[in-house]
């Protein structure tokens, strides 16, 4: 399978079991879960999909030679995603605004009820061994510290965004080594890092995605409230559940009022003295590992400010959202 990837360029995919876990149909699925959420009304033409981030993550981790099984788990990391992304934690109590964790929460039981468990079966592949995030230290990191899916989506982000051509400078200058993801020098390192500031907070945590993420939120909570959607849709796909419940917009003047303001047709603010409602956004920084100086040091090893930068921007980020209607 050739596969050409706006980050890391062109590909030749052949193993058997990549193969057909991207062939499966939960797999398949992601190509209609947008990787931001519903960023399109705020950002036209930037929308990415989870299909892509998933195998951009396989990628990454088989051009730094992790074992076939971190790749695999790196693949299909993030098949439980719901439609909307991380719009589901505004909508489910089963995920939390803060964290951003319901798809992490709802992961081993949506793995274990897929088609998965045979395609791993049939390669002599153990699925408890590759639902261990334990054993696969390249594919996941509690931040501040570096994994694939964190660098690949950032990379991702920042080249649909023109932040940067594509993850060429930074890939090269990245070495994965005992499980560690380490750049070659400090000032890679700390260019990463900024990247990665900057993309917090213009998009992951900025104000567009505390707005969408409520819109969104309280559109499909409103949905279901009013049975336009079951829970079960939500596992579907953002075109899927736009649809069902597209018919009702008409004659539900509520439902109408949060569609516009979840297309970005409604103005607002954030002003913590008059507001509608408050949302969280979950915030990232990093904290890379580089060679400096013949050692193994972070970013701020180097650069003491920048644990300033990490104290502050570790906390979710809050706003007070009001609207014009």
């Amino acid at each position: 399978m050739k596969y050409t990837d706006r980050v890391y360029g062109n590909f030749e995919i052949t193993e058997p079991v990549i193969l057909d876990l991207i062939n499966s149909q939960t797999f398949q699925r992601l190509k209609e879960i947008d990787q931001a959420g519903y960023f399109e009304p705020h950002f036209p033409g930037t929308a990415h999909s989870r299909f892509e981030h998933s195998i951009g993550d396989y990628l990454l981790l088989k051009m730094y030679g992790a074992p076939i099984e971190e790749q695999v788990a790196g693949l299909i990391h993030d098949v439980s995603h719901s439609a909307f992304s991380h719009c589901i934690d505004y909508v489910l109590d089963a995920g939390s605004e803060k964290a951003h964790n319901h798809q992490d929460n709802v992961f081993d039981e949506f793995v274990r009820k897929s088609e998965i468990p045979q395609i791993l079966k049939k390669y002599n592949l153990d699925l408890g061994y590759i639902l261990d995030d334990k054993n696969f230290p390249l594919k996941e990191n509690d931040l501040p510290d570096l994994c694939s899916d964190r660098i690949d989506y950032s990379l991702r982000t920042a080249t649909v965004f023109n932040e940067i051509e594509n993850g060429k400078y930074f890939t090269d200058n990245l070495l994965a080594e005992n499980g560690k993801w380490i750049f070659k020098d400090f000032e890679s390192a700390e260019k990463y890092a900024r990247l990665f500031l900057k993309l917090n907070t213009d998009y992951y945590a900025g104000l567009p995605s505390a707005v969408m993420f409520r819109t969104v939120g309280d559109y499909l909570r409103y949905a279901l409230s009013k049975n336009y959607i079951s829970e079960t849709d939500l596992y579907t796909t953002d075109k899927i559940v736009l649809g069902k419940i597209e018919p009702h917009i008409k004659t539900d003047s509520q439902l109408s009022l949060l569609f516009d303001r979840m297309n970005n047709k409604i103005g607002f603010r954030n002003d913590p003295n008059d507001y509608n409602g408050k949302v969280f956004c979950k915030s990232r920084v990093v904290n890379p590992l580089c060679l400096h100086e013949g050692e193994i040091k972070r970013v701020s090893d180097v650069k003491p400010s920048w644990n300033d930068i990490i104290k502050q921007e570790s906390k979710p980020k809050e706003y007070f959202l009001k609207f014009d209607r």
